[in-house]
């Protein structure tokens, strides 16, 4: 019997260099992390998932009911506003006397300070007053809304609207669109041209007119905006998946769970979702921002989660007509709904390298 044996000298080289590879590294550790998306995942947590579970231990103030004393308060970090109030903008104003008349007045109750251009000491034609408006308090950080109500407790509040409104509506509508896709890809014939020719009638419409369309025909409120965003996803889930299992269906341990006697219900939830699960999850996290949007669109529009409930949309369309004069009130929320978007969206593309094993490595 011949035995072979190796060169001591490679053989300690490979003993010491095994250790090493297989140890913590530093580098190695901070290369993971930077693959993780730390940043999105930290605003979603913060601004999305922390204020839905704790909101009624975190918001300062009640979302609903406000102060009307604090109304139109900015942000805590704003000073004292200057206001120009002209008295009269043109010579030949015909109210100009009446103009001046409530300038004399104003100044005698102390709502301003006169500009007096010419010296006399009286209200004159193009003359101003200057208001000095009070700044903001750190009792309310984001300042408040018309009504007195704190705008970061309803930001908070509405968070809670936008995650539930996007897990139920994708939920049902990823549950419809997935099973139809799967009974399509399987089936085949007349019911794979049925459904796909439904989900190109679906894709054909604007999403936000057929949402509108079908909110005027059902009536707003909190279950109608999630029927009709579910109404509005399942013909994407139904094509994606009808794609996917079209692919699976030809494998060849189909055939053999085919032989086997598996029934076709089986063989559709034991084999074949089991396949195109990746591919929901994928799709179900890219669809959060675009549920997001189509909750705030249409609560913009007066079509979705009905006022005085705090969702992202309502309060932007309560800010839009004060953008000039009280400007927190629209950009905190489009703010919370941009960051939310974009995290979701730069989660779903981490989510679709890993899970794809075609992406990986790339």
């Amino acid at each position: 019997m011949v035995v072979q044996a190796s060169a001591p000298g490679p053989a300690s080289d490979v003993q010491q260099a095994a250790p090493a590879d297989g140890g913590f590294s530093i580098g190695r550790a901070f290369g993971q992390v930077r693959r993780f998306p730390v940043l999105p995942l930290l605003i979603l947590v913060v601004l999305l998932v922390v204020p839905a579970i704790f909101a009624n231990m975190i918001a300062p103030h009640d979302q609903i009911i406000g102060d009307l004393e604090r109304e139109l308060e900015p942000p805590g970090w704003v000073r004292d506003r200057h206001s120009e109030l002209v008295i009269v903008n043109r010579v030949r104003d015909p109210s100009e006397e009446v103009s001046i008349r409530n300038a004399a007045r104003n100044l005698a109750n102390g709502v301003g300070t006169l500009v007096d251009s010419n010296g006399n000491g009286e209200a004159d034609v193009g003359e101003s007053l200057v208001r000095v408006e009070p700044g903001g308090s750190w009792e309310y950080p984001l300042g408040t809304d018309k009504q007195g109500r704190d705008v970061l407790s309803r930001i908070i509040y509405g968070s809670r609207v936008s995650l539930t409104v996007s897990c139920l509506a994708i939920l049902l509508g990823g549950f419809l669109g997935t099973a139809l896709g799967m009974v399509a890809a399987y089936r085949g014939g007349l019911i794979d041209a049925i459904v796909m020719r439904v989900v190109d009638i679906k894709l054909a419409f604007p999403s936000i007119l057929l949402a509108l369309t079908l909110v005027s025909a059902i009536g707003s409120g909190f279950t109608t905006v999630i029927i009709v965003i579910a109404l509005l996803l399942w013909a994407r889930y139904a094509r994606v998946v009808r794609g996917d299992a079209l692919a699976i269906k030809q494998r060849d341990f189909i055939d053999r769970a085919r032989v086997s006697g598996a029934s076709n219900l089986r063989i559709m939830l034991r084999h074949i979702f089991p396949n195109v699960f990746n591919t929901v999850i994928v799709l179900a996290t890219l669809e959060v921002g675009h549920v997001i949007i189509l909750e705030s669109t249409l609560s913009f529009l007066g079509a979705g989660i009905p006022a005085p409930t705090p969702a992202w949309g309502v309060m932007a369309s309560d800010g839009r007509e004060l953008i000039t004069s009280a400007w927190w009130i629209f950009l905190f929320p489009c703010l919370a709904i941009v960051l939310t978007v974009l995290s979701m969206n730069l989660l779903g593309d981490w989510l679709r390298d890993r899970l794809d094993p075609r992406l990986r490595n790339v």
